[in-house]
């Protein structure tokens, strides 16, 4: 009987549809990202495991598991934690959840935008603080999303939901990304900009959604931050590294930028110090995904690639290796 471990329990019929599949499932009895040793111990022996994002799947997590490993299905979209060439190797398949958790990533990040321009935050906090500012023509002045430039940083699946949600809001989308895309700019009448300098100099608004790469990491970092304007909020719901956090508290505190809206972090689950004392900033702990239907869905996703692999079917999401 095959054996596939799952990392950390999922919300969702997952874990059931491996166990209807027939295989041996054992499931992490803790709530919590395992420590390494923990996790290296937990996966051996094992035909197939459902990981976390959190969990860095490299040769050492490969030789713990053993050689019977046949497939690593990431309980994410993002596969930053796989090193490709050690799979590659062992003629192990990894595979990811696409498409299931966009509209729910989409929605956060719109959430936030709304959040941090119109000061959700601050307001509440003045609202339970016992002595509340009566209503006043200056008392928290936000801005409004219709008329403004909301810039789409990377026009993946999230990105380009995201750019539809701005345009439905009366936004002007402009957008960068590595290939242009006609089709989206006659839908939703984006504007394409051939560098991402050109869109932070434009946009009102600069919504991240690109990979986690090597030409990716700090691809926000002091000097682009400046190009901003002094108005402009950044939205990052993709990957922490993408921003230089150090040089965003800087730029948040000296007014180089008005403020931004993070839903995760370079040091995760740490945040860059000084990040939560600033009023300008609005955080949320890794969850533009946590709905219940995205999260459900994301499980069995990676459920459906185990069961094909280990049936010998290919997978339904597989990651370019």
């Amino acid at each position: 009987m095959p054996k596939v471990v799952v990392t950390r329990k999922i919300p969702g019929n997952g874990i059931k549809m491996l166990q209807d599949a027939g295989f041996e499932v054992v499931v992490s009895p803790h709530d919590r990202v395992l420590e390494r040793q923990e996790l290296l111990n937990f996966i051996q022996g094992a035909d197939g495991i459902l990981c976390m994002l959190t969990d860095k799947v490299n040769e050492e997590f490969i030789n713990a598991a053993g050689p019977n490993l046949k497939v690593v299905a990431n309980f994410a979209v993002g596969t930053d934690n796989f090193d490709p060439a050690a799979l590659s190797s062992h003629n192990i398949v990894g595979t990811n959840t696409p498409d299931v958790l966009t509209e729910a990533v989409a929605e956060h990040t719109f959430a936030l935008i709304m959040t941090i321009t119109r000061r959700i935050v601050e307001a509440d906090k003045l609202a339970r603080s016992g002595s509340p500012p009566a209503f006043g023509p200056e008392v928290l002045l936000g801005m409004e999303i219709k008329g403004k430039t909301l810039g789409i940083l990377g026009l993946g699946r999230i990105g380009s939901r995201v750019a539809e949600m701005g345009k439905a809001m009366g936004a002007n989308i402009i957008y960068y990304d590595i290939k242009q895309n006609a089709e989206f700019e006659q839908k939703v009448g984006a504007v394409f900009k051939a560098t991402p300098e050109e869109l932070l100099k434009e946009a009102d608004i600069i919504s991240v959604h690109v990979p986690l790469l090597d030409s990716t990491r700090h691809l926000i970092n002091a000097v682009r931050l400046k190009m901003m304007k002094p108005t402009a909020y950044l939205v990052n719901t993709s990957r922490g590294p993408v921003v230089d956090e150090a040089a965003l508290v800087e730029a948040l505190k000296t007014g180089v930028i008005k403020g931004a809206a993070l839903d995760v972090f370079e040091g995760e689950p740490n945040h860059a110090p000084g990040l939560d004392q600033l009023n300008n900033v609005v955080m949320t702990p890794h969850i533009a995904s946590a709905t219940i239907e995205a999260r459900s869905a994301m499980g069995e996703l990676a459920a459906k690639n185990i069961i094909a692999v280990l049936s010998g079917q290919p997978p339904l999401t597989p990651v370019q290796r």
